[in-house]
Parts: C-alpha cells; structure tokens; sequence
C-alpha cells in the first residue's frame, strides 16, 4: 500500500474518499496528524500530513520516527513524500517539479534514528537514498499524467524554520545542493531503516535566496502562489501512481 505524506500545500487530498480516520501512538509518540486510510481512483492509500492538518507543526519540531513508524505499522510499504522546496539550480525555477536521487543532510538535533539504547545498533546503507525502484515508478506516472518532471537533483536539507541566508545557499551549491528544503531529513533515513521503499515530489516554489527572482528577498506570497499552481500537477502525478500500482 502506498502512504503519501503531504508537506506544505497537500494537507489533505480532497479527491480522496475517505474510509477511515485512525489517531495512533507509536513508542516514539503520537504521529503529525490523524492517519486517513481512503480509496485514490479506486486504490487503498494512507495519507498523513506532515506538518499536522492546521500546518502548525515546524519543521524542526515534526515528530518523524512516530511518522515512519505509525505509517509502516499501518501496512504502507512504500511511501510518496511531498516537499516544497526551493531552487539552486537555474533551472529550478518556481513551479517545477523535482524528482531527487540524493540529498545532504545540514539539520541538526534531530531524533535521526530509530538505533537507540538498549536496541542493538543497526547500520543501513545509504549510499543511494532514495528508492530507484519508486523513483522510476513515479517518474512513469508523471510522464502517463502529462506532467513534465525533471528526474535526479540533490536536496540539501536545512533546519528551519527560517528561510536561508544567500551565503548558506552559496555554500550548498559549492556542496551540489540543487534544492533546499526542510524536511526530508531525516525522513528518508528513518524510512529506510524501517526496510520502506521511499522517494520524494519536490515542488519548487521559488529560487532560493540570492538567486533569480529572490536575488534581494523571497515574498511569501509570491511562494504561496507558486504552490498553490503547482499541487494540482502533483496531485495528477500521485493519482496516476496509485491506478498503476492497483493494476500491478
């Protein structure tokens, strides 16, 4: 069964028919938001909203482990992760879609594991930290929607939830950091310890700071607008996934 989470701008998925709403705890305390178990175009999904249904939990303050951990626990053995982000490379300008194969984690003091005493310690391979198997299976979704997506790009995970200095996202770019975002660590890692198939949606919502556009200041309301365009594509992009894979 697919889970999508849902960042920034998909707090809930309004073509979903909803079956269930379950509130669950985990040892690692209660998840962002109620899990809602519904049918996508025909298909079993769970969906959960990262930042809670009010979008008032922080990026720093987001309860991952209980997330990963509630989401497996529910039957999800792959899951879609939806981040707004912003552009470093040219190309990744307000409204495009990203697909990323790599990421470089700048957060810190967050709960990053699920290896903690008295549990034996357990070390994953994280070479590739996203799953090629899902990355390919959502680009192939957004070609059938009709969605132009560009496939691979670093995301450089930030702390937040303050936006970047340009000086930072120099340094990033020196790093090969093609988007910034403030979530998707250490979600992938907590995934894939967890044995979950696990890839992200990065929708660009404007050029990061000291580029393009947002060269002297990112307007909030310009990045509101951006997303608010782009999720309906996403959207497209998440129902073709979830046909294809009720077919398969």
């Amino acid at each position: 069964m697919y889970a999508i989470i849902g960042g920034s701008g998909l707090t809930s998925l309004p073509d979903l028919e909803i079956v269930e709403r379950r509130r669950v705890t985990t040892p690692y305390g209660e998840p962002s938001s109620a899990l809602v178990f519904g049918r996508l175009a025909g298909a079993g999904v769970v969906f959960l909203a990262r930042h809670g249904e009010a979008h008032s939990i922080a990026p720093h303050q987001i309860n991952y482990r209980a997330n990963l951990r509630a989401l497996a626990d529910a039957g999800a053995t792959a899951i879609v992760a939806v981040a707004s982000v912003g552009g470093i490379r040219a190309e990744f300008g307000p409204e495009v879609l990203v697909v990323p194969d790599q990421i470089i984690d700048y957060t810190w003091g967050r709960a990053s594991t699920f290896s903690e005493h008295p549990e034996p310690v357990r070390h994953v391979d994280f070479t590739q930290p996203y799953s090629e198997r899902l990355r390919r299976k959502i680009l192939a979704a957004a070609e059938r929607a009709g969605e132009a997506v560009f496939d691979g790009g670093t995301y450089g995970a930030t702390q937040g939830p303050r936006l970047e200095s340009a000086a930072e996202v120099t340094r990033m770019e020196r790093d090969g950091a093609d988007l910034v975002g403030m979530t998707g660590m250490p979600e992938a890692a907590l995934a894939r310890e967890l044995g979950l198939d696990y890839a992200t949606i990065a929708v660009v919502v404007n050029h990061a700071a000291g580029r393009g556009a947002s060269e002297q200041e990112i307007r909030m309301q310009d990045l509101e607008a951006a997303l608010a365009r782009a999720i309906a594509r996403v959207r497209a992009v998440l129902r073709a996934l979830v046909i294809e894979g009720a077919r398969a």
